[in-house]
């Protein structure tokens, strides 16, 4: 079993993220890629801006990437998330599952999505055209 955590203020790679997977044992890797959008309810969005608890993300995403491993029964992990400033189409967060099936590979990636955005101490203003607005919640 094995989990990768990275946080970064310039980017995420997922193809060099991919990498890191320990996939023996594994017959599927499910990913998933959040980028940021170049509209939002009609309106031009220039950047994202995501603030975090730098110390307690990186604690909280091994912490659901160990409870994925065990409750899916997944082999590996990577999650990387990107803080700053983050334009449109650039990726924002990427989550590669290795699993030796895919079905329990697209739940845990699932799940983990769902979770981060629970979880995670991030707090996200979108920046648009029409001004800033902080989102609600975390993720």
């Amino acid at each position: 079993m094995s989990v990768h955590i990275r946080v970064d203020s310039d980017s995420v790679h997922p193809g060099e993220l991919r990498r890191l997977i320990d996939a023996e044992g594994c017959g599927s890797v499910v990913s998933f890629v959040g980028k940021t959008r170049g509209f939002e309810d009609g309106k031009l969005v220039e950047r994202l801006i995501f603030d975090s608890w730098e110390e307690e993300l990186p604690i909280v995403l091994e912490r659901i990437a160990e409870e994925a491993i065990s409750s899916f029964g997944v082999l590996s992990i990577v999650i990387s998330h990107r803080t700053g400033s983050v334009g449109p189409g650039e990726n924002i967060v990427c989550i590669h599952v290795g699993s030796a099936h895919r079905e329990e590979g697209f739940s845990a990636c699932s799940w983990l999505i769902s979770e981060l955005k629970k979880q995670a101490p991030l707090w996200k203003k979108e920046v648009r055209e029409d001004g800033e607005f902080w989102k609600s919640g975390l993720g």
